[in-house]
């Protein structure tokens, strides 16, 4: 099974997909990346992913799969030789999945209203907000290298986007969400996993997603 044809349907911008590519590289699984135009989805796309009609999708070995955290664990269960994604203890498991919904729930969304905000007073209470959301889940650094522990794992693979895209939030909005006096660990973080080779390959090059984001702000905002 592990063996059969995987691709990859994605965006180059989504961190999304990144979570997912990030996965198979550091399985070192080969798979086809099938770039994907959302303004104008597929046929392909509707077919294998109906429900939410977004990227990522998985196919592996001609059966799709959607949402990357799912996608991620699937991934570290089929190809279970070499690199381990997902922590081996039950626990570290449980809660590796705690923080990555957290993450996903809770400050992700406080993230994008940042991003989304125009500058003014409002937005330093959209700040500290977004900062109140990342203080619990700095926590779950302490002590550690990255997430996981000594190396990149699913919680990091989960979050990893964050130190491309919150620098250039901060830039955009004229903010400063992670700093060294309130997010000290997730700031020393953000150093650590861009200089993971896989890490910093996969996640798209900030000179390119800097002009993109721009426009998607400036578009959002004058929406």
């Amino acid at each position: 099974m592990a063996e059969e044809c995987v691709k990859v349907v994605g965006m180059w911008a989504s961190p999304f997909v990144a979570r997912v590519e990030m996965a198979l590289r550091l399985k070192g699984v080969t798979y086809e990346y099938i770039r994907e135009d959302l303004a104008n989805k597929s046929e392909m796309l509707l077919r294998y992913n109906p429900v939410t009609k977004k990227v990522p999708v998985l196919v592996h070995g001609g059966k799709p799969m959607a949402e990357s955290a799912v996608i991620v664990e699937y991934i570290d269960e089929v190809w279970k030789d070499g690199y381990t994604i997902m922590p081996a203890d039950p626990y570290e498991r449980a809660q590796a999945r705690f923080w990555a919904r957290y993450a996903d729930e809770k400050c992700n969304p406080a993230i994008y209203l940042v991003y989304t905000s125009a500058i003014g007073e409002g937005q330093t209470k959209l700040v500290h907000e977004a900062q109140q959301c990342l203080k619990p889940l700095q926590k779950a650094l302490e002590g550690k290298k990255f997430f996981c522990g000594d190396a990149v794992g699913y919680l990091d693979i989960v979050v990893g986007w964050y130190a491309r895209w919150v620098p250039i939030i901060e830039e955009l909005s004229a903010t400063s969400i992670v700093t060294d006096q309130e997010l000290p660990l997730i700031k020393a973080w953000f150093d650590r996993i861009l200089a993971v080779d896989v890490v910093r390959e996969t996640l798209p090059p900030r000179d390119k997603l800097l002009p993109l984001c721009k426009v998607r702000r400036e578009q959002l905002l004058s929406a």
